[in-house]
């Protein structure tokens, strides 16, 4: 007896990994808002009047900053992925390898719940 692949996840899987996925954006958004509070962050101090020999520390402020900023660019990116993985259950297209049409494994799925690629297609990248 032939026994046939899944080509989709059942409609209960699908609602396993919304879950999931809704959590991750949840704490996805908590970190870009303090993220952004972060580079917002304004002393209303006299930083601006400080004498040249604090340069050093002025330089530090803006590569701190410009760090924090790729780290929200990051996030926000993180979570376009995860609301996209969103889209696909909703057109129960989510955890097919786009390079293989085959399942995705659940694992994979479990840790990277917006992996559009199996293992074995990273591997063949």
């Amino acid at each position: 007896m032939e026994t046939k692949e899944k080509s989709r996840y059942s409609d209960a899987e699908l609602a396993e990994f919304k879950d999931i996925i809704e959590k991750k954006i949840a704490e996805a958004e908590k970190d870009l808002e303090l993220l952004n509070a972060s580079i917002s962050h304004n002393n209303n101090g006299t930083d601006d009047t400080s004498p040249t020999f604090k340069m050093m520390e002025d330089g530090s402020d803006t590569l701190s900053r410009e760090e924090t900023a790729q780290l929200a660019a990051r996030q926000e990116k993180f979570i376009k992925h995860l609301r996209a993985a969103l889209v696909r259950i909703e057109n129960k297209s989510y955890g097919i390898c786009r390079k293989t049409g085959k399942l995705i494994s659940k694992d994979r799925l479990r840790v990277v719940p917006h992996a559009t690629l199996s293992i074995e297609a990273k591997r063949m990248q």
